[in-house]
């Protein structure tokens, strides 16, 4: 069958050419995705379901039985809401569904359950189609989730999310991580190649490196740490050594079978077969160690179970050699021991059975026939020990019963005392090792392939490790807070015991905690409730003001009656507070019922000691003006029968003062008079002139009006003064048209005098001024004639016909009267001050002493006051009191309130404070202890006094107890060496002698010699001394010396020698050997030391410290700064070093020097600010309204170190102090005053009429207004400018019989608000009516009502708030601040306040506040602590501090607080005494070439002087005798430990390096935050080729650290040597390294070029192409090769258009520096040599220098012509454009013109006319386009156009 039509169609397809293919396989995908999408839209439903969101859970209970709801409606498609029936209903969600109903309650069943972080994933990798980036330089961002739920608390269920959000939102899920870069692991540099592993023959060479940081987050693992390169030294003579001995590390220390186990072990055959058996294994050696196998006795069971019995046994074991036969017999039965399974012992038991095999053999071998004579002694010693042990039990039984329980007892308390006593059970075991022969492949052979004469020893006396064992733990003790306060407060400690009962020994287990803590609390109703103490303070002492005055200024302190801020102190003391006060006691009486305690028993802050106060300032008693003098009155009204009448004056008090008026001074002044009246008429004023007889003019009079007032003014009924003398009408006269018109008189002045006397007289003037002359003069003779003649009656009628009434003379204008005739004899009532409140005796006394506290104003009796008031007259003094009023008489007595008595009280003495404990060494002084009482109230008011005694001494009784503990050691036991059973065999184990093991016991005891628990020591004392140590005893052939005794003294320094001995003990005397004194000395001799002496001084100056006992004088319970000395002499001290002559620090006393150098100083003392005193206030600065007034203070002395600074000053000159305050002043207090005016001046003068045109002038005075009228002239400044009267007025004189109008009167107010439509009048009436025919002029004059012309408004300005003002006796508290009110036109001037009052505007401003002056507290401090500890016990560095502190901050302008808190000065200088390790010894294996071996070291004694930069001395042991034997702080003491020592051919591990330091993980210096880190590290050593395969793998560890440092990795390079460099990592600390720099950034370190670069003085540029080195260049072929390298050219001359040199450079040549090659570059040059063969110029040159010098000229020439002719244009090209020659051109954006300044004009507009292109010489057709672009000059070009 063919294909199927598919597959047909696809042939089909791929048959077509591949373009139609495409084509075609393009429009089948379209077709298919349309088809696709039209049956997308076509099965998208129309109408859907849409959902709201689930509402609140509701319920009736909680928990789930709730229901929720939400809408549901039935949606378009494309967004509108439609029918439900749209919808399919069968797909309808639901709109209700049960819920769980969350209530408060639940908060304590559920909670949100937070999952652990889960790993970084970076952010790449969850967003699709992003690349991660290739370079990693900060690290990758990346989000790390986990799983947040809500859960039940009790089971952890989980729960419904919505239970918690209820309470708390829901934890974030996802956070913001960061993935670091991937560190490669760092390495060191190697270090240098180590010698050659063999002498001969082919053997290894290493170097070896460390890791510095170890390979973090994904980075490159640490590359090899060794290097190995074969060597070769030489040939070797003779076969190479391939074996070596090798002994293996000490097994585990085992006891040595009993008798009946070894019996078991060798049966009678055994023995003499040992031999062979150790020779058969010493063939098979090498098989058995490589199979690993040892076959198994046969006797192992019964030694097992022999060994069984024997432990059962091991108790009732006493003689010497079952000692060895104790309980832990398990470690040979281990040895021993085959499993029940069949299985063989274990490697390390075959080795030991193996090696004890060997060594056996060996010995015995060499010890046969002394082992057989040992045999048969043996057998005759064992003989006699049984017949001695059966005479002892034969003995024993002799003994009674109760000397037989004394020896038992005896021995238990001696056992206490000895090894395998109490607390350690110390037994000497041994311990084996196995030696073996070692090929250098590392295979083992037999013994005898290594030829050695003697085997190392290969057993030693070891103790038995015991494990710490101890008790069980004892019962919890009671908690040490044995009282109930409060559940969160501080709790108690309860612990609990264990005892050791096995202490370790020989490597055991060490003990564990034996004590244990934990914390407790009482229970509340079990146990009482705690002692509570708390702070309790006394009663503030009085505010003192002068306190802070005499900080400030100690003149000024003793100043009485101060007010103001002040200071008041109290004490501070602790004591025990009940937890349940009685609520029915006073304060008092619980006050009386605390006793002082300890002050460290109150926890809390103590309350403050100081306060600052405030004392209220008197008020003085502020009193208005006097009022004028009233009329003549009677004393009293009532009764005037009395003739005598007084005139009296008054004023008032304006303020409340403090002590209420009584110290006011007096308000009343009277004058004698003579008929006194009570009321009087007052006259209002006078009607106007009516003529008598009813004429129109002529003389008349005027009708007073009047009205009745009393004494005091006031307005009374008119029929009180029915008396008084009724005023009487006044004569006037009305001008007739032709008479002199005269003015009205003016009002009588103020009376001249207030009183009248001998010299003085009180007058009055009024005046008036003529305003027009009569019509003619009629003489005297006709006046007289008519009088004698006709009579004065006919005189009136003689005048009209001769002319009017002529004008008087001056004198006649003027009247004067006298005024206030009364004399000059002022009394007035003087008052004393109240005097003290005394006991109204006719009262009961109910004055009981009250203990009250200060504040609590509350009287106990009503007493009585009184005062002297007598009668003064004025300027005389006292006269009979009948002299003034009786009426106003002050009264001399009243009540008043009597204070209770308050006696003082004290607080019950204190408990005595504890004895110090002291220990009693040396001179026993007897410490004393106190105790206390406090003053808690002060006495007053005649209450009981304090008593003066306040703190009592005594010395104390019980003796001081030194607390502390030590360890005891007790005597060394003898030496115990391996056991008999093992040490049998070998040479010399006939006698007793060899190393072996010694015990001592060890007990505590306290320092005064009592007994102690072991355990207290451990706790409290040093380490426990060792209970073992390695012994010797001697053998026969053994020398045995005693010990070295002390050097001899010297008798001088530097003379002599010192000499030490040591003698031979025993037999050793009598050996010849041992008398070698060069192998045995016997003395020692050295010469005697140099101990040269020197001091120097060391370290900086101490602070300047002021002697001790220097406080100032102060007030009690205060510490101000000023108190104590702070400035003056003192002393300063350096340290005093000393030094031996070879320069090690030794005490201070060999140089005679007490320590230190002291050098006297001095603390410059503080000054403060001083200002002058405040001046006089000035003048208010508006004579009307408000305004300001300063006064200031001048700088006198600035601050200097420290002291109270100043105010602030002004900030022009830096030298004053203002204060300002608002002020205002009365628009009435300065008035003008006007003199009447002068007689008219009429300028054209008319003698007959005296009348037309004049001038009226007068004098106008600024006067001082006082009650009494202006009193004296002023200043014309300090009244208003604007209501200046007129001096002088032009006007009209009025003829005879024209009409005389009076002066216009004041103008009408305009009615408010102001509008123009409203106007104001003024009037004037007429004085004399007209003649015939004359009318008079208007007398009413309008004008309109023009805002801030004629009509104002009127409105209240508020000033602002002046500075605090206090009392004059007050420096700070509180202070009154004030504002004043002040009426303000609408033209901005400020009007008397009437002016706002009449209009009845609104004032609700406060004009006075409180406020207060911050007190100049100045810094007070506590006194200077004690000094403390020296920082170090030892060195130049040790320093002593002493501190203060503040109490009171400085506040105000008070004196800050000193910069210096800390003093310090150097502790007397003491070497520093240390104990070190010497290094290492090399690792040494006893008697073997390799294998395991020990190291040693020593600790010595070293002194330093602490500083860290002088290297330690070693110095003798007996300075370090009081340092604690401990090397940097570990008291574990290592002198020796075990070592391996490799056996030729090994390969092994270096020891762990250092630990490196700390390193953070950085980018460019910021850390990331991952810690910090650090690594060591051990790299691997072979010593021969054909091991290499078998070495260890290095190994590298890692652990974090604190602290640590960024480092930055960076590439270096070296210079170029040939065709390479040198390239390598460096740290930023200078260290070059492997690793931590980025490889993608690595530099090239080579550069071969290809062809290479073989001509010479050639080599490879950095671009890789082939240049020529310093001193050549370059000669390039046209195929840019380099063809040779040829002597440097200095002359470059380019040529354009040359295409037949085929010579190029690629380098020109500068003579100062090498240019750098530029390969590729295009163009070529011709290169002329300027000089000949014999370094001279050539003869071209000179002709092309002269060529150039010609041109220059002539461009010179040219330019020049061309400015003067008007023809020059310069173009400038801009840089980018290009251009290969000049053209005249139109402007463009290529090119800048420049222009002659002579002929700028003309050639600009030439340029502009020209528009096409010329050359430079002749004009020619203008390029194309494209020549164009191509003209233009090159950058920076410029071209001459002419």
């Amino acid at each position: 069958m063919g294909p199927p039509g598919g597959a047909r169609l696809v042939l089909g397809v791929l048959k077509q050419p591949a373009c139609l293919f495409i084509w075609r396989l393009s429009l089948l995908f379209f077709s298919m995705w349309a088809l696709d999408a039209q049956t997308t839209v076509e099965t998208k439903p129309l109408y859907i379901w849409q959902t709201g969101p689930w509402g609140r859970c509701m319920g009736s209970e909680c928990g789930p039985g709730g229901s929720q709801s939400r809408a549901v409606w039935c949606a378009h498609s494309e967004g509108w809401t439609t029918l439900h029936t749209n919808c399919d209903q069968t797909e309808r969600p639901d709109n209700q569904q049960s819920c769980f109903r969350v209530c408060d309650w639940h908060k304590d069943l559920y909670e949100w359950q937070l999952g652990a972080w889960n790993q970084c994933v970076p952010v790449m990798m969850r967003s699709a189609g992003v690349q991660r980036p290739t370079v990693c330089t900060k690290g990758e961002e990346g989000i790390q989730t986990r799983e947040v739920g809500c859960v039940q608390k009790s089971d952890g269920e989980p729960a419904e999310d919505v239970i918690c959000e209820y309470f708390e939102p829901k934890p974030r899920q996802e956070q913001a991580c960061l993935i670091p870069c991937p560190r490669d692991c760092v390495v060191s540099e190697f270090s240098p190649w180590t010698s050659c592993s063999k002498t001969c023959g082919i053997g290894l060479r290493n170097r070896i490196r460390f890791v510095l940081a170890p390979p973090l987050f994904g980075g490159s693992a640490c590359p090899n740490l060794t290097e190995f390169q074969t060597c070769q030294p030489g040939l070797c003579e003779g076969e190479e050594n391939l074996y070596s001995l090798r002994v293996g590390p000490w097994g585990s220390c085992s006891v040595p079978l009993p008798r009946i186990a070894r019996q078991a072990e060798k049966p009678p055959k055994e023995s003499s077969k040992r031999s062979r058996e150790i020779d058969k294994s010493a063939k098979e050696g090498s098989k058995q160690s490589r199979d690993g196998e040892t076959p198994s006795r046969g006797g192992d069971k019964q030694a097992r179970e022999e060994g069984k019995q024997s432990m059962r046994e091991r108790k009732k074991m006493r003689d010497d050699e079952k000692q060895y036969q104790e309980k832990d017999i398990k470690s040979t039965e281990g040895e021993e021991k085959v499993s029940k399974n069949g299985n063989k012992p274990s490697l390390s038991n075959r080795k030991l059975v193996r090696e004890n095999r060997k060594q056996g053999k060996a010995f015995r071998q060499a010890d046969r026939p002394k082992r057989q004579k040992k045999v048969k002694n043996k057998a005759k010693k064992e003989k006699m020990r049984e017949k001695g042990k059966g005479r002892l039990r034969e003995k024993g039984k002799t003994k009674d019963p109760e000397t037989r329980e004394l020896i038992k007892k005896k021995r238990n308390k001696n056992r206490q005392n000895r090894p395998g006593g109490k607390f350690w059970d110390l037994q000497v075991g041994y311990q084996t090792r196995e030696v073996t022969c070692v090929h250098k492949r590392g295979t083992i052979e037999a013994l005898s392939l290594c030829s050695q004469e003697m085997l190392p020893v290969t057993f030693q006396a070891c103790v038995i490790p015991r494990d710490c064992d101890v008790t069980e733990w004892s019962g919890w003790s009671a908690c040490s807070k044995q009282c109930y306060y409060n559940p969160n407060g501080a709790k108690g400690e309860r612990s609990r015991n264990r005892k050791v009962s096995q202490f370790p020994i020989g490597g055991g287990v060490e003990c564990p905690e034996l004590e244990e803590k934990e914390p407790c609390s009482p229970q509340d109703g079990v146990v009482p409730p705690c002692t509570v103490y708390t702070w309790k303070t006394t009663e503030w002492t009085e505010c003192r003001v002068d306190m802070l005055l005499s900080q400030q200024d100690r003149r000024r302190g003793n100043l009485t009656g101060l007010c103001g801020g002040g200071i008041q102190t109290r004490e501070v003391y602790c004591v025990q507070a009940s937890a349940v006060a009685p609520s029915n006691l006073s304060s008092l009486r619980s006050r009386e019922g605390l006793r002082p305690v300890d002050s460290e028993l109150c926890l809390g802050v103590p309350p403050n000691t100081t306060q600052l106060c405030h004392i209220s300032c008197p008020v003085e008693c502020e009193v208005s003006l006097w009022s004028a003098w009233g009329p003549c009155t009677y004393e009293n009204c009532q009764d005037q029968t009395n003739n005598k009448g007084f005139k009296l004056r008054k004023r008032r008090i304006i303020n409340e003062p403090t002590d209420g008026t009584g110290n006011c001074p007096h308000l009343v002044e009277a004058i004698p008079c003579e008929d006194p009246s009570c009321f009087e008429w007052l006259v209002v004023k006078l009607e106007e002139c009516v003529p008598d007889n009813e004429k129109e003019c002529g003389p008349g009079t005027q009708i007073p009006q009047v009205q009745c007032i009393n004494s005091d003014g006031e307005k009374v009924g008119k029929q009180l003064c029915r008396d008084a003398i009724l005023p009487m009408p006044t004569i006037c006269e009305v001008p007739c048209s032709k008479d002199c018109a005269l003015s009205p008189w003016t009002p009588w002045s103020f009376c001249s005098h207030t009183c009248s006397g001998k010299n003085t007289e009180g007058k009055q003037t009024r005046v008036r001024s003529i305003l027009a002359h009569n019509a003619g003069e009629v003489t005297a003779k006709v006046v007289a004639w008519v009088s004698v003649m006709q009579g004065p009656s006919l005189l009136s009628l003689v005048q009209p016909v001769f002319g009017g009434l002529q004008c008087p003379n001056v004198s006649a204008l003027q009247e004067m009267r006298n005024c206030n005739e009364h004399p000059c004899t002022v009394y007035h009532w003087q008052t004393g001050p109240w005097g003290q409140c005394i006991e109204d005796s006719s009262g009961p006394n109910t004055n009981t002493s009250l203990g009250r506290t200060r504040g609590d104003d509350i009287s106990c009796s009503v007493g009585m006051q009184t005062r002297k008031v007598i009668c003064v007259r004025v300027n005389v003094g006292q006269v009979p009191p009948k002299k003034c009023p009786e009426s106003l008489r002050p009264d001399t007595v009243r009540p008043c309130l009597l204070p209770c008595k308050r006696d003082c009280t004290v607080t019950p003495y204190s408990d005595w404070s504890f004895c110090p404990p002291v220990c009693q060494t040396g001179g026993k002084t007897k410490s004393k202890q106190y105790r206390k009482r406090m003053i808690i109230q002060l006495p007053a008011n005649g209450g009981q006094d304090c008593p003066e005694i306040l703190s009592q001494e005594r010395e104390c009784e019980a003796p001081s107890v030194c607390h502390g503990y030590r360890w005891k050691t007790h005597k060394w036991r003898r030496c115990q060496l391996v056991p008999w059973s093992v040490r049998q065999d070998t040479p010399g184990a006939q006698e007793t002698c060899g190393s072996g093991i010694q015990f001592r016991a060890v007990s505590c005891r306290k320092l005064d010699g009592g007994q102690a628990d072991v355990e207290v020591c451990l706790k409290l004392a040093s380490p426990m001394p060792p209970l073992t140590q390695l012994c010797h005893l001697p053998c026969q052939d053994d020398c045995q010396l005693s010990s070295w005794s002390k050097f001899s003294t010297c008798t001088a320094d530097c003379v002599g020698v010192r000499t030490r001995k040591r003698i031979l003990i025993g037999k050793s005397k009598k050996r010849d050997q041992c008398k070698n004194n060069q192998m045995y000395p016997l003395s020692e001799m050295q010469y005697c030391p140099c101990n040269k002496y020197n001091a120097q001084p060391v370290g900086n100056w101490s602070d300047c410290i002021l002697p001790e006992g220097s406080r100032m004088e102060s007030q009690p319970g205060v510490r101000v700064q000023g108190d104590m000395k702070e400035c003056g002499q003192g002393y300063r001290y350096q340290a005093m070093v000393c030094y031996d002559q070879d320069n090690r620090i030794v005490e201070t006393s060999r140089c005679n020097s007490h320590g230190y150098i002291e050098e006297a100083c001095i603390t410059p003392c503080p000054s403060d600010c001083k200002l002058s005193e405040w001046s006089n206030w000035s003048r208010c600065s508006k004579s009307c309204g408000s305004g300001v007034k300063v006064r200031s203070k001048w700088l006198r002395e600035k601050p200097y170190n420290g002291g109270r600074p100043c105010p602030k000053l002004d900030h022009v000159n830096q030298a004053q102090v203002y204060e300002v305050v608002p002020c205002v002043s009365d628009c009435g207090q300065y008035v003008w005053v006007t003199e009447p005016w002068s007689v008219w001046k009429v300028s054209s003068v008319d003698l007959k009429s005296n009348c037309g045109e004049g001038v009226q002038t007068r004098k106008i005075r600024c006067m001082l207004n006082t009650i009494d009228g202006p009193s004296e002239q002023v200043e014309d400044y300090l009244c208003d400018p604007e209501e200046m009267p007129l001096g002088a007025r032009n006007s009209r004189l009025p003829c005879p019989e024209d009409c005389v109008l009076s002066d216009w009167g004041a103008w009408s107010a305009c009615p408010l608000p102001c509008s123009e439509n409203s106007t104001r009048v003024r009037v004037a009436f007429p004085l004399r009516k007209p003649g015939k025919e004359k009318k008079c002029p208007p007398t009413k004059e309008a004008e309109s009502c023009k805002i801030n012309r004629n009509c104002f408004h009127y409105s209240y300005n508020i000033t602002d708030w002046s500075t605090c003002q206090l009392s004059d006796r007050a420096v700070c508290g509180y202070g009154l601040k004030t504002r004043m009110l002040d009426c303000v036109r609408s033209d901005g001037k400020s009007v008397d306040l009437s002016f706002c009052k009449e209009l009845g505007l609104e004032r609700k401003w406060q004009m006075n506040a409180s406020c207060v002056v911050e007190c100049p507290v100045n810094c007070q401090l506590s006194e200077w602590s004690p000094w403390s500890e020296c920082t170090h016990t030892c060195g130049l560095a040790g320093t002593l501090f002493r501190t203060r502190t503040v109490i009171q901050a400085p506040q105000g302008d008070g004196r800050p607080c000193p910069s210096q808190m800390k003093q310090w000065k150097p502790c007397l200088l003491k070497p520093c005494y240390s104990w070190r390790y010497s290094a290492w010894s090399d690792c040494k294996s006893d008697g073997a070439r390799c294998g395991e071996g020990m190291r040693f070291r020593n600790v010595s004694c070293f002194v330093s002087d602490g500083s860290g930069q002088q290297d330690s001395s070693v110095v003798d042991e007996e300075l370090c005798g009081d340092v604690e034997l401990s090397v940097n702080g570990d008291r574990q003491i290592i002198l020796q430990e075990l070592c391996t020592v490799p056996c030729p051919g090994d390969c092994y591990l270096t020891e762990w390096t250092v630990w490196s330091p700390c390193q953070l993980s950085c980018v460019s210096g910021d850390d990331l935050g991952f810690g910090s880190i650090q690594v060591r590290s051990r790299a691997v050593v072979a010593q021969d080729p054909e091991n290499l395969l078998e070495c260890p793998e290095q190994e590298l560890e890692a652990r974090p650290c604190a602290g640590g440092q960024c480092f930055e990795y960076k590439w270096r390079t070296g210079t170029w040597r040939g065709s390479s460099r040198h390239v390598w990592c460096q740290r930023s600390d200078g260290l070059n390294v492997t690793g931590g720099c980025l490889a993608a950034a690595k530099p090239l370190a080579d550069r071969s070029c290809d062809p290479p670069c073989t001509k010479p003085w050639s080599l490879c540029t950095e671009a890789g192409v082939c240049g020529c080195e310093e001193g050549y260049t370059e000669v390039m072929t046209s195929d840019g090769v380099l063809d040779q390298c040829t002597v440097i050219p200095v002359l470059e001359i380019p040529t354009a258009s040359d295409t037949k040199a085929d010579v190029k450079t690629i380098r020109a040549y500068n003579p100062i520096q090498p240019a750098a090659s530029a390969p590729g570059r295009a163009g070529r040059t011709w290169f002329l040599q300027p000089f000949g063969p014999d370094g001279t110029l050539k003869t071209w040159v000179y002709g092309v220098a002269a060529g150039v010098f010609v041109l220059l000229v002539f461009i010179i020439s040219m330019t020049y012509l061309a400015c003067n002719c008007g023809r020059c244009l310069c173009l400038k090209s801009r840089s980018g454009c290009p251009s290969d020659g000049a053209y005249w051109m139109e402007p463009s954006t290529c090119t800048v013109p420049y222009t002659c300044p002579a002929c700028q004009k003309l050639e600009q507009d030439e340029f502009n006319r020209q528009s096409h292109l010329h050359q430079c010489v002749a004009p020619l057709q203008q390029p194309p386009p494209s020549q164009l672009e191509h003209s233009l000059p090159p950058p920076h070009f410029e071209t001459l156009i002419t």
